[in-house]
């Protein structure tokens, strides 16, 4: 569309994910969360490495493997940097793999807490449509509707009666979408056409600026 201003919002979840695991300190099933230290063991040509949690509840460690006896050949030399250093950022990504931590954990507690970077990627002279890329680098479990009525600052009902008149679209077109877990790459196109308040109410939302 030409008519159409785009924007893109980068979606950071603030709260890692904390799996319960049985704790010898407590005797039982606790939430552990991350230290965000990693421990190395290096057995020959093989490497074992973890990423170490604290017990909540006595401080007690945890080791949750990131993979054991690997050898070191198979090993990038991005991913060994990184461990060998404690790099913030790679430790932060591997803290939000929930596939890691559903193999270990019997339950883990998520949070919708998260931060949305919004940047402007192109506005048309007269533009009636706005279109919204999401970027999610990291998994969410908010849902899209929550997501768009907390940001555009409108309710959920609000919300659903666009999507319902088909004044709301998204890529993927999904009837549920709006109840689903965000995922980069989706895209929603908003028609404002028949908006006189685009510029001085639903701009300022887009771009995270006070109207």
């Amino acid at each position: 569309m030409c008519n159409t201003l785009q924007v893109r919002w980068t979606i950071i979840p603030v709260i890692p994910p904390r799996p319960w695991v049985a704790c010898s300190g407590c005797g039982g099933l606790r939430a552990f969360q991350s230290s965000n230290k990693i421990r190395l063991n290096a057995n020959g040509r093989k490497l074992d490495a973890w990423l170490i949690y604290k017990c909540l509840t006595c401080d007690r460690t945890w080791n949750r493997p990131i993979f054991e006896r690997r050898n070191v050949r198979n090993i990038s030399p991005a991913v060994l940097d990184a461990l060998q250093s404690n790099d913030p950022s790679w430790i932060r990504a591997e803290t939000f793999n929930l596939e890691a931590l559903r193999r270990k954990s019997q339950r883990i507690d998520e949070f919708s807490d998260f931060e949305v970077r919004k940047e402007l990627l192109n506005e048309a002279a007269d533009w009636e449509h706005l279109e919204i890329e999401l970027s999610v680098p990291l998994p969410s479990s908010t849902r899209l509707d929550r997501l768009l009525a907390l940001e555009l600052r409108i309710s959920r009902s609000q919300l659903s009666a666009l999507h319902q008149n088909a004044l709301l679209r998204t890529k993927p077109d999904r009837s549920d979408i709006l109840r689903r877990r965000i995922r980069s790459g989706i895209r929603v196109t908003v028609d404002l056409s028949a908006m006189a308040d685009r510029d001085l109410v639903w701009k300022p939302a887009a771009l995270g600026k006070t109207s």
